[in-house]
């Protein structure tokens, strides 16, 4: 029935810890959420691929795990169900199934949802703790009031607990608080050979990158840390933009890549009315990784066809210096 695909496994290992983690800040809430996109992503995939005698692949987990974690704690269920179904069904299976998708499809599944149900989904957050009772409910609130994330404090200008960050006490999307556990994710990711290290590392690089030259220009609310540990930054670096399958894999192209995403995540940020930025800027690296890949590809090959010339000269001249 499945595809053993051991890379995807080894991501799943590394999401456990953020997701066990997320229940302790949101409650059981977590559990029926992740549920409902596993069960939704797994039958949706199962349906298509039986129908033309193909097995479902273990990265329908990965996809509906990292949506999951995408989504704001109070999302209600059924927004959840639409969105992995989306994921699955048009940025996966009308492509052709694993390894043919353009686009990532648990980005775009949380773009379409995001667009699609924009008010719902931007007052589904509530404080984080205490297995969710910081927010008055073990089970949280589906008519929560939305509680005040870290990207919202920087867009009006009000400064961070860098600290809180770093642990993850603060509200946001269920998997994208704790930088320490996503940067420990990252290293087993990166030591075990499944996510690229170039692509995390220019991603930072680009925001990092943007944001310096934004606030050198006198953009205030463009702060280089709080861009990196604010929101789901440091989650899409590690967990989206090292995607093998919509990403470029040229190692000049995998720098471009990571560089574009990066810059426009602070931007879109800093400049536009969406305070997160970052699934729209994975998506327009998506729609350029191919290019990318073409670019770097071309460039060599004019590399090698300007080397042949010099080298026969090179061997003719031999030659004559034999005589």
């Amino acid at each position: 029935m499945f595809q053993k695909q051991p890379m995807m496994r080894k991501v799943l290992y590394a999401l456990a810890p953020i997701a066990a983690f997320s229940v302790y800040q949101y409650g059981p809430r977590v559990l029926a959420v992740l549920a409902v996109s596993l069960g939704a992503g797994f039958l949706t995939e199962y349906l298509f691929e039986k129908k033309k005698g193909g097995k479902v692949s273990e990265a329908v987990f990965v996809t509906a795990s990292l949506f999951a974690l995408s989504m704001p704690p109070a999302v209600p269920l059924w927004i959840v169900a639409v969105g992995i179904i989306f994921a699955v069904f048009m940025a996966k299976e009308v492509y052709g199934g694993f390894g043919r998708n353009v686009f990532n499809p648990a980005i775009a599944g949380r773009l379409f949802v995001y667009i699609s149900f924009a008010g719902v989904l931007g007052g589904s957050f509530y404080e984080s703790g205490s297995f969710g009772a910081a927010a008055g409910s073990l089970f949280g609130r589906p008519d929560a009031l939305s509680a005040v994330t870290p990207l919202a404090q920087l867009g009006a200008g009000k400064g961070v607990n860098i600290i809180n960050l770093l642990l993850g006490f603060r509200s946001g999307s269920i998997g994208e608080a704790s930088i320490v556990l996503i940067a420990l994710a990252a290293i087993y990711l990166i030591a075990t050979k499944t996510a690229q290290w170039r692509l995390i590392l220019s991603t930072l690089l680009g925001g990092l990158i943007m944001a310096g030259g934004l606030l050198l220009a006198g953009v205030q609310k463009a702060l280089p840390l709080e861009a990196l540990l604010a929101g789901s930054f440091l989650f899409v670096a590690v967990f989206m933009s090292t995607d093998p399958v919509s990403g470029p894999k040229k190692k000049g192209a995998q720098w471009a890549y990571g560089l574009l995403i990066g810059g426009v995540i602070v931007i879109i940020r800093t400049f536009s009315l969406f305070p997160e930025g970052t699934s729209f800027a994975l998506l327009i690296g998506n729609t350029f990784a191919s290019l990318f890949d073409k670019i770097v590809t071309d460039a060599a090959k004019r590399k090698q066809l300007a080397a042949r010339p010099a080298a026969a000269s090179s061997a003719g001249n031999g030659k004559e210096a034999s005589k």
